[in-house]
């Protein structure tokens, strides 16, 4: 695991408000740490620095990996994950309640390698929305 400098990992949370930059759930009231994760991972040559850094929640952390690329589920072609620093939240993703709609094949591609519409994530966020804190 490669070690981030205390003071980038502060500019990325920062920068994140607090948020997991892939699903958006707030790191208020996780009771697990979010992590600072490479974008391009490190063992494909991705560098630890502010461009290619983001806060991920656990699961989304976890889930994601060292993938790059996933099936978007529509078109059954390989497409890009979302891409935090280089790419628009609100243009591949769109919150219908509590279900995240992939808007793009990345989108799509990424809600599905993420699985950010399990049945445990989709109770989280009615428990965020009746907290106040979903949507974010």
């Amino acid at each position: 695991m490669t070690r981030v400098p205390a003071t980038l990992k502060s500019q990325v949370e920062e920068r994140a408000a607090g948020k997991c930059e892939y699903c958006r759930l707030s790191q208020v009231g996780q009771e697990a740490r979010f992590h600072i994760d490479h974008i391009l991972p490190t063992k494909l040559g991705g560098p630890t620095t502010a461009d290619n850094l983001c806060l991920a929640c656990v699961s989304c952390s976890l889930r994601k990996g060292a993938k790059t690329h996933a099936e978007d589920p529509i078109t059954c072609a390989l497409a890009c994950l979302f891409h935090p620093r280089q790419d628009k939240w609100s243009q591949h993703f769109q919150w219908q309640g509590c279900v995240l709609h992939g808007l793009t094949p990345s989108g799509r591609a990424t809600i599905e390698a993420l699985s950010l519409n399990r049945p445990l994530i989709i109770e989280i966020r009615k428990e965020e929305e009746w907290r106040g804190r979903h949507p974010p």
